[in-house]
């Protein structure tokens, strides 16, 4: 259809609605019947994102956590000082604080250290060392470290078929992130992807007899960086050394390869230790109305322990931070109650997001939606929900208001939409979650660089503009979204 006539279709009927009502209001005697007042008041919705614009609340939070404290592991000190700390500022900010008991993992990563002990054409006396960093979960090498063969497979199809040869071997499992996806809008692919390998691969080979296993690192920008992350290891299987190995160090074993037999040797020292004590830090905004209810907007407290958890994930705690800090300076109550989590132990077990579940579980009525921020580092472009079309359109004034910072995109997508709130939306709680731009989202994630510098205030103002008005959305609506089909 040419555009022009398109375009008359469309306005055709409202010219028509137009002059109706402008007849009507003009007879004698007839009163206009007043509009409906908006569910949700957009007039609000732009004080909130302009006083999130303009706060550096967020920022001041996040160059605490990472500079101040640093790694924020499940099981340390650090991670319990950032509980402490994140408590005393919601509560100094006048939101009424808990913190919740979890029991978390103790895991602690030791020594680490790799190098080429033989392979075609080394020159007498000559090793080469490696570039690498243990996963989470690792059991340790024997204490003098271990020497063996080193067999190179490029996925788990290949792992499989060749079975026969892996007993004995460092097996290393070498699929490259592909970056191309990640620039395309598509980062989350690229990462479950090259991620394959490190959640199921030392399961697999340590089931087929493998002596340790190293993955090629899940992530971009090849500076001789390696990305940790957790792996874990199937009911039964006994656990074995497993580390990631920088992408430049794959490359270079796929290269010797070609020319012969490589054998390494590999020191990794990690421990388990019993569980610990963590905390999920509640932080709520009380509703006005339904104060019984609430609104969840949250972020993982926990990080890895080779950076600072600047981006993963203190933006998004720091961010769900200054999103009811900015409604509760604007003296807003909402009809629910918003509250604040920063979540304990996201990356290597997920127990913050289970421990809450269980202590909500025998009301789930009155969880009525939840927000998690896990995907920070670039702007905002919207955000998505795991809700029908017809609840979507709710919101679309959150859309509205956000669309002048670059961040009005809404879309539904199914599944989950945070590691933390899944439980929940496992039993129906509506989950949303920011969309941002992930191009160089793993070119920092789980490495030493994953530090303040990485992120700009500007995009993490405007995460928080984006949290404070879809929360505040959420928890104003005269009647909460519907509940989602387990399974959606």
């Amino acid at each position: 259809m040419p555009l022009a006539r398109a375009v008359r279709r469309l306005i055709r009927p409202f010219q028509f609605t137009t002059v109706l009502l402008l007849t009507c209001a003009t007879l004698p005697g007839r009163a206009q019947a007043p509009s409906a007042p908006p569910e949700i008041d957009p007039a609000v919705l732009v004080r909130i994102r302009d006083a999130a614009l303009q706060s550096d609340f967020a920022w001041q939070r996040l160059a605490n956590l990472a500079d101040k404290i640093g790694p924020r592991l499940a099981g340390s000190p650090g991670a319990e000082a950032a509980a402490a700390q994140v408590g005393a500022a919601m509560a100094a900010a006048g939101l009424t604080v808990t913190q919740q008991p979890v029991k978390v993992p103790h895991w602690v990563r030791g020594e680490e250290r790799a190098e080429l002990v033989d392979y075609a054409g080394r020159p007498a006396g000559i090793t080469q060392r490696l570039v690498l960093t243990t996963l989470g979960g690792s059991a340790a090498t024997p204490a003098a470290g271990l020497t063996a063969p080193v067999l190179l497979v490029h996925g788990m199809d290949e792992l499989a078929a060749r079975a026969s040869e892996v007993p004995g071997k460092i097996v290393l499992i070498s699929v490259p992130f592909d970056q191309h996806l990640a620039d395309n809008g598509m980062a989350d692919k690229a990462y479950g992807q090259a991620g394959e390998p490190r959640f199921r691969g030392p399961s697999v080979a340590a089931k087929l007899g493998a002596a340790a296993v190293l993955v090629r690192s899940v992530g971009a920008a090849n500076y001789r960086l390696p990305h940790t992350g957790a792996t874990g290891f199937a009911p039964g299987v006994q656990p074995l050394p497993a580390a990631a190995l920088s992408a430049e160090d794959a490359m270079l074993i796929e290269r010797l390869s070609a020319e012969g037999p490589v054998t390494m040797k590999l020191l990794l020292t990690p421990r388990t230790l019993p569980d610990a004590d963590g905390h999920n830090v509640l932080a709520d905004l009380p509703g006005r109305e339904h104060p019984e209810e609430f609104v969840i907007v949250s972020g993982h407290l926990d990080s890895w322990d080779l950076g600072t958890g600047a981006m993963d994930d203190g933006m998004g705690v720091a961010a769900a931070m200054g999103a009811v800090q900015v409604l509760k300076s604007l003296g807003l109550a909402p009809r629910r109650t918003v509250r604040m989590v920063a979540w304990a132990n996201e990356e290597n077990g997920a127990r913050g997001g289970k421990a809450y579940f269980e202590s909500v579980k025998g009301k789930l009525s009155t969880q009525t939606a939840a927000i998690e921020s896990d995907f920070g580092l670039g702007d905002p472009l919207g955000f998505f929900g795991a809700v029908s079309e017809a609840e979507l359109k709710r919101l679309a004034p959150v859309a509205q208001v956000l669309r002048s910072i670059g961040a009005g995109v809404m879309t539904t997508r199914a599944g989950e939409a945070g590691t933390d709130i899944e439980p929940l939306q496992q039993a129906g709680v509506p989950g949303f979650a920011p969309l941002v731009d992930t191009r160089h989202y793993f070119d920092y994630h789980h490495t030493a660089a994953d530090t303040l510098d990485k992120v700009d205030p500007q995009a993490l103002r405007k995460q928080v503009a984006l949290l404070a008005v879809l929360s505040y959305a959420l928890a104003e609506m005269k009647a909460p979204l519907a509940r989602v089909p387990a399974g959606h």
